[in-house]
């Protein structure tokens, strides 16, 4: 059975909108935090060793839209990896090994869970991510935390339904920034 693993830089206020983005009023503002080459390293680690990736339709347009073009090892497992992307209204779903995911999103998490073993990387897409901890259908979450008080742009936590418990499990500094891992408690 896998487990659902979100991934999110964030901001000391919670904003994880575009932390690598041009379309944003901080273009790149993660990227203005040294993380230092153990955050770099622990950042490619962790993609490295994901067996899947479930995106929303506009983290995958934007991954879709780059990886091609790359080379290497992490190159090489983004792109010859399975994708699942969550939308109604994606066409095209042309990089290679991508299943869209129309029907109704638990139960395609679920079915999801269940076909894949090991961990499902949610990466960015905030809409996503929110909708799966509304639902309760995250097991991990790891947050690169940056030294930074944006004052705007989309934050992580919205309303949920009620309380839910983590546990931390990990903190390290990473040069400027500061890595956190919380497990979702024994349901």
């Amino acid at each position: 059975m896998g487990r659902i693993v979100v991934t999110e830089f964030i901001s000391l206020d919670g904003v994880v909108e575009a932390p690598g983005g041009e379309d944003f009023r901080y273009p790149n503002w993660s990227f203005e935090v040294d993380r230092g080459s153990e955050g770099e390293r622990y950042k490619e680690t962790e993609a490295l060793g994901a067996d899947a990736l479930l995106l929303g339709r506009r983290t995958y347009e934007g991954f879709a839209s780059a990886w091609p073009q790359y080379t290497g090892e992490l190159a090489d497992k983004y792109n010859g990896m399975p994708k699942y992307v969550v939308s109604q209204t994606l066409t095209d779903a042309a990089w290679t090994n991508t299943t869209v995911l129309r029907g109704e999103l638990p139960d395609e998490v679920r079915r999801l869970r269940d076909s894949v073993d090991g961990e499902i990387s949610v990466p960015g897409s905030i809409r996503l991510v929110q909708a799966l901890l509304a639902q309760d259908l995250v097991d991990e979450i790891h947050l690169m935390a940056s030294p930074v008080l944006l004052g705007h742009g989309r934050r992580l936590w919205a309303d949920t339904p009620d309380k839910t418990a983590w546990q931390l499990s990990e903190a390290t500094v990473y040069g400027d920034g500061v890595l956190l891992t919380v497990h979702r408690r024994v349901r």
